[in-house]
């Protein structure tokens, strides 16, 4: 069977926090020339619409309160050292 058309649906929602939500997905379709790899192209779209979706997100995630305690608290986690560590 020849593949001719390929097309992927990405979408995600974030939480803002206080019972709101953002819900965002991104469609893409692309024709598949005869040399390509169709699953190389699935891959190139799903990275695409992940990117685009990201950054449509960007500017209500930077101005959400919630994400931003959610990123301050993980980065701390992220740098307090293990218990197990030795010094």
């Amino acid at each position: 069977m020849k593949i001719t058309t390929v097309s992927i649906s990405y979408s995600r929602k974030f939480n803002l926090g206080q019972y709101e939500s953002l819900d965002l997905g991104c469609s893409l379709w692309a024709q598949v020339d005869e040399e390509e790899d169709p699953d190389g192209v699935v891959q190139f779209l799903y990275h695409q619409a992940k990117a685009s979706v990201k950054n449509a997100a960007m500017p209500v995630l930077k101005a959400s309160e919630f994400q931003i305690n959610k990123a301050k608290v993980q980065r701390t986690v992220a740098d307090t050292p293990d218990e197990s560590e030795e010094p």
